[in-house]
């Protein structure tokens, strides 16, 4: 049967807060990430979402609110909570003159149950760089690095703070490919992007935060900038001037219907024709839009 600990949530938040005199970085955030799920957070500059990692990780202290991390309260800084966490932040640094694999076996004798180094090697494509001074590496490798080293651990959580920044389109598939395997493997992941395809494809569910509060929450897919009941589907199409005409419904089919039955009685077809729900990037624009301005996390 499992145990508490087995079946809880990975990540539990209830009315975070955070405050730096009277700025409110954070204002009353809920969050309930379940384990082997990839949640991503996302949000403008300035939006809180740095600030809010960082208090899970245990970084940053909160002002008031209920936070367990694996069972933990982070702000501890438990060394059971520790060994169980990989981070990477959005900006990490290295000696310049150790190697990967060096770095790795150090970080390695850190953990209990490290994962190979070489297979870690492998899943952040860095085996034919394992034995270069790290000075000598370019940014996007030295980017790899940073992922390799919060892997090394075998962690049951991992945050992923940008972690495909500077990679190249053929490296940030490969990484996408490492958190989707992470994913089969049981692990869970909290994932901050600007990447709003990288949340799409990776994320099981997003939070989109502004001004430190959530305005939506849900699979990416399922995510609305209306109200229930509201249009969640577009279609376009051209008329017979070549003009391009939509709408907005939540019933498609019964719009199809009268749109094809009218065009038909005017011998016209509806050229382009197309039926879509809004993308997480038309979501996030224009939840976002009202923003009153960056304000810095």
């Amino acid at each position: 049967m499992p145990t508490v600990s087995e079946t809880s949530p990975a990540i539990e938040v209830r009315s975070l807060c955070k405050r730096y005199g009277d700025y409110e970085a954070v204002r009353g955030i809920d969050i309930s990430v379940r384990r082997g799920e990839v949640f991503g957070l996302l949000g403008p500059n300035g939006a809180g979402k740095t600030t809010t990692v960082e208090i899970l990780e245990g970084y940053r202290a909160r002002t008031s609110g209920e936070v367990s991390v694996l069972g933990h309260d982070p702000a501890k800084r438990s060394f059971e909570l520790r060994r169980r966490i990989g981070i990477v932040l959005q900006s990490g640094g290295i000696y310049s003159h150790i190697t990967p694999r060096e770095a790795l076996r150090h970080w390695a004798s850190f953990y209990p149950h490290p994962r190979e180094v070489e297979e870690v090697l492998a899943l952040a494509g860095l085996t034919e760089k394992a034995d270069e001074r790290s000075r000598r590496l370019s940014g996007g490798q030295l980017r790899r690095l940073d992922f390799a080293l919060a892997l090394i651990g075998d962690p049951e959580l991992i945050f992923l703070d940008e972690p495909t920044t500077g990679f190249d389109p053929e490296a940030r598939r490969a990484a996408w490919e490492t958190i989707r395997s992470l994913r089969a493997l049981g692990k869970t992941i909290l994932l901050t992007t600007h990447y709003l395809d990288e949340a799409q494809e990776l994320a099981d569910r997003v939070a989109i935060v502004k001004d430190g509060r959530i305005l939506a929450i849900g699979p990416p897919r399922e995510l609305s900038p209306h109200p229930p009941g509201a249009a969640h589907y577009r279609v376009a199409y051209r008329d017979a001037g070549g003009e391009l005409i939509e709408h907005e419904t939540d019933d498609p089919t019964t719009l199809l219907a009268e749109l094809t039955r009218e065009a038909l009685a005017r011998g016209e077809r509806l050229e382009e024709l197309s039926v879509a729900r809004p993308t997480l990037e038309d979501v996030y624009l224009e939840l976002t839009a009202a923003s009153s301005g960056d304000r810095d996390a």
